[in-house]
């Protein structure tokens, strides 16, 4: 114990006492029930010890030794004690006891109160709130005769801190004083932290209240005007230890921040709440338990009392209520009953902004550090509760996202970077419906920060990236902010633009498993129930919002922001693939995919993803066939792998018909690796050959004059033709033609409209598409909508009926309508004809057609994860690949063998040239070397090029290895003559042959 607190018990106290010295084990003695200890003198003596030093310890805390200068951070005069509880003082005056802490000197500030055994209750406990024993006080009462009144007794103090019960009141004082004195109100001048606001500063008070102590009344909650109050209070004094004290009281409470920052409901808004809640009600009832009341309740009449009611309710005044949080009602994680289709919140964001930016704009670090030890207590909190309210939880998780981004001139990093990781982790306990109400929160009151919102994710994920590559796809804190990300994801869905309208045809436009519903349908292929081999990869949040990503039409936050660059360049596709694969055999497994949150990811790693996909599949048909071909002989009818034998002179024909033996007899054969050999040519399709065969079916197949698709003329775009000379198998092979590129990661030049990939992920065609399908007829239908005169017949003269051209010249009518030709268009039905005309422009005038299409399409994609990874615009970008034509790129990424560097002459003449080309010719360039004229998802720097030497100066023209990227080139002796060979090259450079 130190020297300031030896003389403070008297004799307990004194050099020669030795017994007064207490060990931790001694405390551990003193604390255990008296009946299990063994007897022991020495013991009883340090225990009568401890007891008075707990008293003054106790006492220090509560009340204060009275110097208005103390600097004890353990004394309430100090102002530095936080306000405690009687249980609270008693459990921290044993702590201070064991750490032998600073006691203060009472003697010098306070004078001695005579206490004798006929003081009335009354007089004693007035006394006994200042009173505190003197060193003969302390020799004279013997322990067990020792009682204090409320709040300082050492009997209240072994209560509190034992059993927690109701402090004593007992205010029966034995004494043998000798003297009486007055105590002097003290009031501190250094602070007012704790100065009542109904006593003013030179108030002569003889007995002040208890308010008046330096421990203050807990405060339950924060709101806009206790806060105010607060900070005026601790700027006037300069003094924000009181301010900081609640902050971390409150933040660091589930029930205390759940009732902060309530926001004010008017009388309508609780009946309306109300309304909903009783409708909610009838809703879980058994049909018939629902009496006519009720019934008329669903149906959306009022009851009887209601109608009569309402005049008088009109007239009422309205009044600003709040609404009380239920705080007995519990949640679990199995048993969540609250509706989770809501998007309102109790929380008042416009005043707790306010506040904040007001508690900012003090710039008190003291502050910033109170708040984060708060919510780290609340977050440890969270983490080892067993139950939870939901309300509540959800309440304070509005309120602890929304508080780095309150201000946009104030950025509390350390709150990101210390708390953020720790709130995501602690948010992975919602369930599904709560994940859900908080999406629609933030999408209906904080839409406005959602991009600030994925932004500090971002964040989160590329400092954790770059902090270990190596394990940054098992890092928790990484997984645990991409969970939180795909919240903020589907908030930014749900505040932006959606559409969710579908084909006002009845019929489901996805009919993969419809087949055979066409007498000319010729194959035989029905889609395979895959049992529960995909529900794994169903997005449970999704379906319980009921929206999806197709949806979304001009998003509030663009998709692209949610990609992680630094994350995908890192992260390794095989190892992900096989922990997706694991969650396809046991979905409750304790792996973890980022398949599953495909937002993340950039196109070009998603690619890696469905490559490998498509590669494993390749792999196992072929084994199985091996094995088929190894058991039962039967070499001609079991090939390893998809053989097509092409005539460069017939190749539509040549392939359509080996596509569809293919397609009749096995389909699971066109999930095989695909070799294509041209006849006559002695080229061996290692990549090559095929991505040629590719191209020039392309070429062939939507040419208009092939007659199966059409041109539009203002965007050049290839549509379905609605009166094709082929039936509709012709279509199913070019749908199988497409979904053999996408499986054999071929680059296709197809330009379809947007709206073709929409209709292949699920979607359908709605006037949304028109923009980008016909720009003119688009903007016609706009202005339409946009009209608000009421003379829209005559300025428009408009009917139901429609006229078109075919490919054959002929105008063609359609009703929209049945009699459309009669019905016009005006003000109230305008909006029903624009969407009857996109309908029919983009779905019903080419539904076989697309049917047809997209049931090909499926035969070879079904079973990948191609939906789940892409959306339309990215299928996009995997079929025709990146519109970015960047040669400079290209430059970066190739790498020379055969003695060639960067540095070579000839290579630096080579990039002069092709930089000075026009796009053209890269174009040709890049099939030359290549196979394909198309940029690959991610950009040139994806190809790798190769470019090698092929001995010396020589008349031969440069020759390439289409399968691997590779260009022979000879050491040409002047810039000229390269210039002349390479351009001479790529101009002629059809056909294969063996060099």
């Amino acid at each position: 114990m130190s020297s300031e607190n030896k003389d403070v018990n008297g004799d307990l106290s004194s050099s020669g006492n030795e017994e007064a010295s207490l060990t931790s084990n001694d405390l551990v003695y003193l604390q255990s029930p008296a009946t299990s200890r063994p007897p022991n003198k020495d013991y009883d003596m340090k225990r009568n010890a401890v007891k008075a030093l707990i008293e003054r310890y106790f006492y220090q805390l509560q009340s204060g030794c009275g110097n208005p200068k103390c600097s004890n951070s353990f004394c309430a005069s100090s102002g530095k004690v936080a306000p405690m509880t009687p249980n609270e003082i008693a459990a921290k005056a044993l702590q201070l006891v064991s750490q032998e802490a600073k006691l203060c000197d009472f003697d010098n500030h306070l004078a001695k109160i005579a206490r004798t055994q006929n003081d009335s209750p009354t007089t004693s406990s007035n006394v006994s709130s200042a009173t505190t024993p003197s060193k003969q006080d302390s020799e004279m009462m013997g322990s067990n005769e020792i009682k204090y009144s409320e709040g300082s007794g050492m009997s209240a103090l072994i209560r509190a801190s034992s059993s927690s019960s109701t402090v004593s009141t007992n205010t029966n004082i034995s004494s043998c004083a000798t003297e009486e004195e007055p105590i002097p109100h003290i009031i501190p001048t250094t602070s007012c932290a704790w100065i009542p606001h109904n006593i003013e500063l030179n108030q002569n008070v003889t007995n002040p209240p208890k308010s008046s102590m330096p421990t203050q009344p807990p405060i339950d909650y924060l709101d806009n005007k206790i806060l105010e109050e607060l900070i005026e209070e601790s700027t006037l004094c300069n003094n924000f230890e009181r301010l900081t004290d609640v902050i971390k009281d409150v933040f660091g409470d589930i029930n205390k921040l759940s009732k902060s920052f309530m926001r004010s409901l008017n009388q309508k808004d609780l009946n309306s709440r109300a309304a909903t809640s009783k409708i909610q009600a009838l809703l879980s009832k058994s049909p018939k338990d629902l009496k006519k009341e009720d019934l008329r309740i669903l149906e959306g009449e009022t009851e009887k009392d209601e109608d009569s009611s309402v005049q008088v309710e009109e007239n009422v005044p309205t009044l600003d209520v709040v609404e009380p949080m239920n705080t007995d009602e519990v949640y679990d994680d199995e048993n969540t009953t609250f509706q989770s289709n809501r998007s309102d919140t109790m929380v008042d964001l416009e005043s707790l902004r306010q506040i904040k930016n007001k508690l900012f704009d003090l710039d008190k670090s003291e502050i910033r550090m109170a708040l984060n030890e708060g919510i780290s207590t609340l977050i440890e909190k969270l983490k080892f509760s067993v139950t939870f309210n939901w309300e509540n939880v959800l309440h304070c998780f509005v309120i602890l996202f929304d508080m780095p981004f309150a201000s946009s001139t104030f950025a509390d990093m350390e709150y990101i970077d210390r708390n953020l990781p720790k709130l995501c982790s602690v948010a992975r306990i919602l369930p599904v419906s709560a994940q859900a109400r908080l999406a629609r929160i933030w999408a209906t009151n904080c839409s406005d920060l959602l991009l600030a919102l994925v932004q500090c994710c971002q964040q989160l994920i590329t400092i954790q990236t770059m902090f270990d590559e190596e394990m940054a796809q098992e890092n928790q804190e990484i997984i645990s902010v991409t969970k939180i990300l795909k919240i903020a994801f589907y908030a930014n869905i749900l505040a932006s633009e959606l559409d969710t309208r579908k084909s006002l045809d009845s019929q489901d436009v996805d009919v993969v498993s419809t087949v055979n519903e066409d007498e000319d349908d010729i194959f035989n292929y029905m889609q395979e129930p895959k049992g529960n081999a995909h529900k794994f990869a169903e997005d449970p949040l999704e379906k319980e919002l009921g929206i999806s990503s197709l949806d979304c039409r001009v998003p509030l936050v663009p998709l692209e922001e949610f990609y992680n660059e630094a994350f995908s360049e890192i992260i390794q596709m095989d190892r992900d693939y096989m922990s997706y694969r694991n969650l396809s055999f046991d979905p409750n497994g304790p792996h973890f995919s980022f398949m599953l949150y495909s937002f993340i990811l950039t196109p070009a790693t998603k690619v890696i993803a469905l490559y490998y996909d498509s590669r494993i599949r390749m792999f196992s048909e072929r084994n199985l066939s091996l094995y088929t071909m190894v058991n039962y002989n039967s070499e001609s009818n079991h090939r390893p792998d998809l053989k097509l034998r092409i005539n460069r002179d017939n190749i539509i024909s040549d392939a359509l018909i080996w596509l569809e033996m293919v397609a009749m007899s096995n389909p699971k054969d066109l999930k095989k690796q695909l070799v294509v050999e041209f006849i006559g040519e002695q080229g061996i399709d290692e990549g090559g050959v095929s991505k040629e065969f590719f191209q020039l079916i392309v070429e062939e197949i939507f040419n208009p004059d092939f007659g199966m698709f059409t041109q539009q003329k203002d965007t050049n775009y290839v549509w379905f033709n609605t009166s094709p000379y082929e039936n509709d198998a012709q279509f199913t092979l070019v749908g199988i033609l497409l979904g053999l590129a996408i499986y054999n990661n071929i680059i296709l030049a197809v330009n379809f409209p947007m709206v073709v990939y929409r209709k292949l992920m699920g979607g359908v065609g709605t006037f949304y598409d028109l923009k980008d399908w016909s720009p003119s007829l688009y903007s016609g239908l706009k202005s339409m909508l946009d009209y608000e005169e009421m003379d829209m017949e005559d300025t428009f003269m408009q009917t139901f009926q429609i006229r078109y051209n075919n490919v054959f010249g002929e105008v063609v009518e359609h009703d929209l309508r049945l009699g459309g030709s009669e019905i016009i268009v005006n003000q109230q039905n305008k909006q029903e004809f624009v969407d009857l005309y996109c309908d029919f422009l983009l779905n019903k005038s080419i539904e076989k057609q697309f049917k047809a299409f997209k049931k090909g399409f499926e035969m070879v994609t079904d079973e990948s994860p191609l939906k789940l990874l892409f959306r339309p615009e990215e299928v996009e970008m995997l079929v025709c690949g990146s519109r970015k034509f960047d040669f400079n790129e290209l430059e970066k990424s190739t790498e020379y063998e055969g003695g060639y560097s960067k540095e070579t002459q000839i290579i630096k003449d080579f990039w002069n040239i092709v930089h000075s080309m026009p796009e053209e010719a890269k174009r040709k360039l890049l099939e030359f070397t290549t196979g394909s004229d198309r940029v690959p998802v991610g950009g040139l720097s994806r190809l790798k090029l190769l470019i090698t030497r092929n001995g010396p100066d020589t008349d031969r023209l440069p020759t390439s290895h289409t399968c691997f990227n590779v260009l022979l080139l000879p050491e040409y002796n002047s810039k000229e003559k390269l210039e002349e060979r390479l351009l001479k090259a790529i101009n002629y450079s059809k056909g294969f042959g063996m060099l």
